[in-house]
């Protein structure tokens, strides 16, 4: 179920200023974890560590094992606080994982068949993606790493909605369960034709 981990230290030197000198000092980076039937933690990780494990998209939508103090726990990542210009990751949040017990996260959308969608082959329309990623819930061992958004079908001026969405068994859309069917991508008609026929 985890094909990630991380290795995190227990932090007892709380506060800003802590939270500063760990990040320039040391090049780690501070971090809590909450959840489950256990107090909230606080810790420190490697940057770099943190950074690698960033780079794989998966990671965001993934069990994570995370080992304190040489105890492991399995987490998901539930919030990151970047650096407003230099985009490293200055906290982390993360959520602990109980089997058999169902969480939220939230999950990318990965859209196929753009290209040859009828609407772009056949009418020259242009993509656009409202959304990026969906929340949803579900048991730990059912989380996707991704849902497939398929625009073969979508013709010019047709909207793909989260209840047009494929998605596996034992997840639920968390904004579908709330009444609210968002859309999530559509193909409109190409902005030079529009000109094109005003003219």
């Amino acid at each position: 179920m985890t094909d990630f981990a991380l290795n995190a230290s227990v932090r007892s030197d709380l506060g800003k200023g802590a939270s500063r000198r760990l990040r320039r000092n040391e090049a780690q980076v501070p971090a809590v974890v909450y959840g489950g039937d256990k107090a909230p933690q606080s810790i420190s990780l490697l940057a770099k560590e943190l950074a690698k494990l960033l780079e794989n998209e998966a990671a965001f939508s993934h069990v994570i094992a995370l080992d304190v103090a040489g105890a492991t726990e399995t987490v998901l990542i539930k919030a990151l606080q970047r650096h407003p210009s230099k985009g490293f990751v200055v906290h982390a949040d993360f959520q602990r994982v109980v089997a058999g017990q169902k969480l939220t996260a939230h999950v990318p959308l990965h859209f196929i068949n753009e290209a040859t969608s009828v609407g772009v082959k056949q009418g020259g329309g242009e993509v656009s993606h409202t959304i990026a990623e969906v929340e949803v819930s579900c048991l730990p061992k059912d989380l996707p790493e991704f849902i497939e958004v398929d625009l073969a079908a979508v013709e010019v001026g047709q909207i793909v909605h989260l209840s047009d969405l494929k998605v596996p068994a034992g997840v639920e859309l968390v904004a579908l369960a709330h009444g609210n069917d968002l859309a999530v991508a559509n193909i409109h008609a190409a902005r030079v034709a529009k000109e094109e026929g005003a003219e």
